[in-house]
């Protein structure tokens, strides 16, 4: 199966660079580098999936590579305790994908996204993400789901990253990924999908 296959891969490649990263320098912990003011250069690549998870049939029949640079600014010092501790990352994360399935079609984008980053876990830094955007796309009006080329993303998720160096990390996660049109055209099922995703990021002190 595709998905399956494509997900393995981006997991293969996660676990390659965590194994690579352990043997480097341990001075990277979370707490130390990502505090208010930090900005975050990263880029993902990552593999889009569809699914009928709210009935939408037909876009269990879409697949996509996604593209995925992102740049980010810490915004809040520590909240919260324990576990929880953390603070709040506002990105922006611009997107060009390529649909390979059923044929072949481009989209691109950008999305404003807030990020939730929790720092007690040394090295390890889990993250929630989502937020919503614009894009462009020629799968429509090719396919039944959608009528009109410009639409809407909703994106959320949690993911993880690895403190490969002291400032320099590599990122997995996965995402629930949205694409309609709002009612602005004659058709809009919206387009729902995974989005598995790795890639790497800086963080730039402040």
């Amino acid at each position: 199966m595709r998905w399956m296959n494509a997900s393995g891969l981006l997991l293969s490649i996660g676990l390659t660079l965590i194994g690579v990263g352990s043997g480097w320098a341990a001075t990277g912990h979370a707490r130390e580098n990502v505090n208010a003011g930090t900005v975050e250069v990263g880029f993902l690549s990552g593999y889009w999936q569809g699914n009928n998870l709210f009935g939408n049939e037909p876009s269990a029949n879409r697949s996509a590579v996604l593209f995925l640079p992102r740049v980010g600014l810490v915004v809040t010092d520590e909240l919260g305790t324990g576990w929880f501790r953390g603070n709040v990352e506002v990105m922006l994360e611009p997107l060009a994908a390529h649909f390979f399935h059923p044929f072949s079609a481009s989209a691109f984008g950008g999305t404003a996204m807030a990020k939730y980053n929790f720092l007690s876990f040394g090295r390890w830094m889990p993250f929630w993400d989502g937020g919503a955007g614009m894009l462009w796309t020629d799968l429509a009006p090719r396919i039944p789901e959608q009528s009109t080329r410009f639409n809407f993303v909703l994106q959320t998720g949690p993911g993880v990253q690895y403190f490969l160096m002291s400032r320099l990390t590599m990122t997995a996660g996965v995402r629930f990924h949205h694409i309609s049109n709002a009612g602005i055209g004659a058709r809009n099922i919206g387009l729902n999908a995974w989005l598995f995703n790795v890639g790497v990021s800086y963080f730039f002190p402040r």
